[in-house]
């Protein structure tokens, strides 16, 4: 559904807000303030509606409250003083007070925004008796994403950050993710964590939905994975697409240059050690300084409860410790590298390795901070529309 005032239209299915045809970032608890507003609009919304839907019912601030109600004022051209769009009832509520036309998207199938609906969670066994769970959305080349090794792929979906990220490759795409083992849906036993036995379940995996070749899409700490593959297994592998990417772990670059090494293992140990999720923001926000905060916090409760934090010191010790340098001469496939100009925990040099070291791999440096763009970052819809371009191409 799209819902058109003033001179805005709040796209439900893709997630995005348009102003003057021009795309508008927003926190997701502010889209989720909006979209409350425009499906009923003239109607006072009840503080405690929006308690319910924005925050599910958590107790928050009235400073917190107030600063997503004055976001979604500017996001709209609107303001407190004037509040032609989203009237305050004190006390009591909003109210959407400019007039609003529903619009439901037939349209969608021609322009790509369809929804997506959430895939199931299946199993496959490991020979090493482990389950792994997967899911798998859309129609296409087949694409594997490899993502953080502390994930719980439902979870994630839910997240509407994510969700748009995963609807927009499923479009084109069959795109297939799954938990690693020790985390999220998979088998809780944390103890799968070298690089080729990763690898090992993603062949696993490919070999239980029938794929003879795929494409890989990995980030940060996956990327390990995925290169390992590509340069083990060139006839699988159709194309390898990289974002955040590394080719040597923290503590060996680091080790090489005479610094103390990888600082973040050891905010990472603080942050695992405490009853709450303070610390684990501080520390995600190393990765993501551009948030948007409100997606920082939404992610760190996931990936808090997706593992233990044996499971996640295991895995950092395996990624700091790993270098991928002598895989990339041997891989074949075409290759995108994707990398934040500002990227403060693999910087540019990583990726510069790894696109010198790969023939003919393509590397776009992205303007910006953020490990990995997220919906509300300025890079990410050029990001997006980079990486669905490149793996929606056939097969070689």
């Amino acid at each position: 559904m799209r819902y058109v005032f003033s001179d805005c239209v709040l796209d439900a299915r893709r997630h995005v807000l348009l102003r003057d045809g021009a795309s508008v970032a927003l926190e997701p608890q502010v889209f989720d303030l909006l979209h409350l507003l425009a499906r009923n609009p003239g109607r006072l919304v009840s503080r405690d509606e929006i308690l319910a839907e924005v925050w599910n019912g958590r107790i928050v601030s009235e400073s917190a409250i107030s600063a997503r109600i004055a976001a979604a004022r500017k996001a709209v051209g609107d303001d407190g003083k004037a509040q032609r769009i989203i009237q305050t009832v004190t006390r009591r509520g909003l109210q959407m007070v400019a007039e609003v036309v529903e619009h439901s998207d037939d349209t969608g199938s021609a322009v790509g925004s369809e929804p997506i609906e959430e895939p199931r969670i299946r199993y496959t066994t490991l020979p090493t008796g482990h389950s792994l769970a997967y899911s798998v959305s859309g129609t296409g080349p087949p694409v594997i994403l490899i993502g953080q090794t502390r994930s719980d792929i439902a979870a994630e979906w839910r997240l509407p950050f994510e969700r748009h990220r995963f609807e927009a490759l499923s479009r084109k795409n069959t795109l297939i993710r799954f938990d690693t083992i020790g985390a999220g849906q998979s088998d809780p036993r944390p103890d799968r964590s070298a690089i080729n036995e990763q690898a090992d379940d993603i062949l696993h995996l490919a070999d239980t939905l029938g794929l003879d070749q795929f494409a890989l899409y990995s980030q940060s700490g996956g990327c390990s994975q995925a290169i390992y593959i590509a340069a083990q297994y060139p006839d699988r592998v159709t194309r390898l697409a990289m974002m955040g990417a590394y080719a040597e772990g923290r503590a060996v670059r680091d080790s090489a240059d005479g610094k103390e090494a990888e600082p973040l293992q050891a905010m990472l140990q603080t942050a695992r050690s405490r009853s709450d999720s303070t610390f684990f923001e501080a520390f995600l926000l190393a990765y993501q300084p551009e948030g948007p905060l409100d997606s920082v916090r939404a992610y760190a409760r996931m990936m808090l409860d997706a593992a233990s934090k044996d499971h996640d010191l295991r895995h950092r010790d395996v990624i700091n410790h790993h270098s991928s340098l002598q895989f990339l001469p041997r891989i074949t496939c075409p290759t995108l590298i994707l990398h934040s100009r500002h990227d403060a925990v693999h910087p540019l040099s990583e990726a510069r390795k790894l696109a010198a070291g790969i023939a003919g791999a393509e590397m776009v440096v992205l303007e910006g901070a953020n490990h990995v763009p997220w919906q509300g970052n300025a890079a990410y819809d050029t990001y997006l529309e980079t990486l669905t371009r490149f793996l929606a191409t056939e097969a070689r």
